[in-house]
């Protein structure tokens, strides 16, 4: 590697990092025929964050900076190199070698370019690259996985108005990193203040997606090996928890948004008072198709569990996920006047309660009646809550059963008996028939 290292200094920056992808394909191709899943050395390492990144090697020596045209030419070349690579192993390893953080200086570099490299793959729709970035989300710390959806956000909602239809047009091109995209931003805007709620542009580019195939939200889940027990500090298999999050949150989070506006002590003009509350009008029918989506990839659930032989084993809503969502409502319901958001917390509890059910009888969330009572004691009363978590005992699935089947939720708890049918009533006479005498008349007296 020193070799090399000699014969890059020689290079201009751009050529460099050209020759370093070479060097690497060659280095990662080899190194592939005999381990399926080959380490990378400390050489290539250093390579790469000489040449790319621009990290100098020696300590106290001042960082090389590319200016804008060099930056957009270098990642001209990356994505190049991406799209040629014929051979998938090869790009992965590749990919992963260039942006998998290794705790050091150099990795706020690395993000920032992964970042534009992610961003210019979603303008130009290079399919491999957006693979790559799918599979990186998939194997990479959530507190990374955060930063890339944020700098796309930004890119494609906040920088440039209309821009989201770029974005939104790669739904067909990779359904896999759709799939990651959205369980990323579900991680960063979990609603917890008014700047944590998603942009209307992102709410309804991500509606739009799941609405279309709710079972894009799966892609990952079914297409993963997976184990019982799931690393922790990742993303989660699938965006369902924060998707949950979304819906049962949103009416209490903009509630409490509009408090805010109306408490700041600076009233809003007629014509942003109607134009906010048309917005937030719309934003009410986005959750309120986006919950009805969720709760039917919940019914599919219990099916696909069954073929992986993971029902009862592995809870894609996890109960430790549920208990600070309950207790943030919690919170969210006492900050709000319940005299004054009545509507706002019934709603949110009721589609709580139904993604309760529903996630229960599916076996995405493994838990018991005594586990729900629990956590929602201190819930503000709500009828169909209480009747989700006093209601009966999940009977074990039968084999006669069809997949997707689970007890009707009015069927007698088990270890109470059905209620006994009641003997027939005897047979009422006939009553006798009035018959109608013309020329009858009727007294009539007024009330005075």
């Amino acid at each position: 590697m020193s070799d090399i290292r000699h014969s890059l200094l020689r290079r201009d920056a751009l050529s460099a990092a050209k020759e370093v992808l070479y060097h690497l394909d060659i280095y990662f191709s080899s190194q592939l025929q005999s381990a399926p899943l080959p380490l990378v050395d400390k050489g290539p390492a250093e390579l790469l964050e000489e040449f790319l990144f621009q990290v100098p090697k020696e300590r106290g020596a001042p960082p090389k900076r590319l200016n804008s045209l060099q930056e957009l030419q270098l990642l001209e070349i990356m994505c190049n190199y991406f799209q040629e690579q014929t051979k998938d192993s090869v790009r992965q390893i590749i990919f992963s070698s260039l942006f998998s953080p290794q705790g050091n200086k150099a990795d706020d570099s690395r993000m920032a370019l992964l970042g534009k490299l992610v961003s210019m793959a979603v303008a130009v729709c290079r399919v491999p690259v957006l693979e790559c970035a799918a599979f990186w989300l998939q194997r990479t710390p959530a507190v990374y996985c955060v930063r890339l959806a944020r700098a796309l956000v930004d890119d494609y909602c906040n920088l440039v108005p209309g821009s989201i239809q770029t974005l939104k047009q790669i739904f067909s091109a990779s359904p896999r990193f759709c799939c990651q995209f959205i369980t990323s931003v579900t991680a960063l805007y979990d609603l917890s203040s008014d700047d944590l709620i998603p942009p209307s542009d992102l709410l309804e580019l991500i509606v739009s997606w799941i609405f279309e195939d709710p079972r894009l939200i799966l892609i990952t889940f079914l297409n993963t090996p997976i184990a019982a027990n799931l690393p922790i500090g990742f993303l989660e298999l699938t965006p369902l928890t924060g998707l949950i999050r979304w819906c049962v949150k949103a009416p209490l989070a903009y509630k409490r948004k509009k408090k805010a506006s109306l408490s700041n002590g600076h009233p809003p003009s007629k014509i942003a008072k109607d134009s906010t509350s048309g917005e937030d009008r719309d934003c009410h029918q986005l959750y309120s198709k986006l919950h009805l989506s969720v709760l039917q990839v919940l019914m599919m659930l219990q099916g696909h569990l069954t073929e992986k032989n993971l029902y009862g084993r592995l809870g894609l809503v996890p109960f430790d996920h549920v208990v600070p969502l309950v207790e943030e409502i919690n919170r969210l319901s006492d900050e709000l006047n319940p005299l004054n958001a009545s509507k706002e917390i019934e709603l949110a509890l009721d589609r709580l309660a139904q993604a309760l059910q529903v996630a229960m009888a599916s076996g995405a969330l493994l838990c018991t009646r005594d586990d729900l009572r629990s956590v929602c004691s201190r819930l503000p009363h709500n009828n169909l809550l209480q009747l989700v978590i006093s209601g009966p005992v999940q009977q074990p699935t039968h084999g006669a059963l069809p997949p997707g089947f689970y007890p009707h939720i009015h069927t007698p708890p088990l270890g109470y008996p059905a209620h006994p049918a009641l003997p027939a009533h005897p047979a009422l006479p006939a009553h006798p028939v009035q018959t109608f005498i013309p020329g009858m008349t009727f007294p009539y007296r007024p009330i005075r």
